[in-house]
């Protein structure tokens, strides 16, 4: 295995592997003069009501069904998922902003979900999701007509370089994070 440099340029793509003998070695994907393809998917949310979610993030974000439903069980899924017994069913919905081949909302129920802790923003892991909006207020307004819950306030500030940014923290019906932001 030949090794590479670290640089500024290609420390995003860094691995770390641990060597029989305890010592690491920092991998990247210029250390294999190779090129990765690399294509974000989707983003799953595990639901208690998948088509409720579903139907919440049609009507308030536009979302838009990629058939076919799913209905997913078997001895694969159980090994992928690391989940004995796995069963779910569920669809992917593409998300605003993108063409046909954009990213999608994938909203799955399991025939058996693990409970969860309340969301908090500021909970170590991934936390929300964001739309970036016309209208921050009306769209804040939707989300709750739906449904949704109200986290924290309107707020807006000038980020430096970047410019106005007016945004608020929300819930779906299921308590799911939701970031509205609008940039000026």
């Amino acid at each position: 295995m030949r090794r590479g440099h670290l640089n500024n340029t290609n420390i995003q793509t860094n691995m770390l592997l641990v060597g029989k003998r305890g010592k690491t070695a920092l991998l990247t994907a210029a250390a294999f003069d190779e090129k990765m393809k690399v294509k974000y998917k989707h983003t799953n949310i595990v639901a208690a009501d998948w088509r409720q979610l579903a139907r919440f993030y049609q009507e308030v974000f536009s979302c838009v069904i990629v058939p076919p439903e799913r209905d997913l069980r078997g001895d694969w899924l159980d090994k992928g998922t690391g989940v004995p017994n796995a069963q779910f069913a569920g669809v992917h919905l593409r998300l605003p902003g993108y063409g046909e081949e954009g990213p999608t909302l994938e909203i799955y129920q399991y025939s058996q979900n693990a409970q969860r802790s309340p969301s908090v923003a500021n909970r170590e892991g991934i936390m929300h999701l964001a739309f970036e909006v016309d209208d921050v207020e009306r769209t804040f307004d939707l989300v709750l007509k739906h449904g949704g819950k109200k986290i924290g306030e309107i707020a807006s500030s000038e980020v430096k370089g970047v410019g106005l940014l007016i945004f608020v923290y929300c819930a779906d019906p299921e308590g799911n994070i939701i970031e509205l932001q609008a940039w000026k």
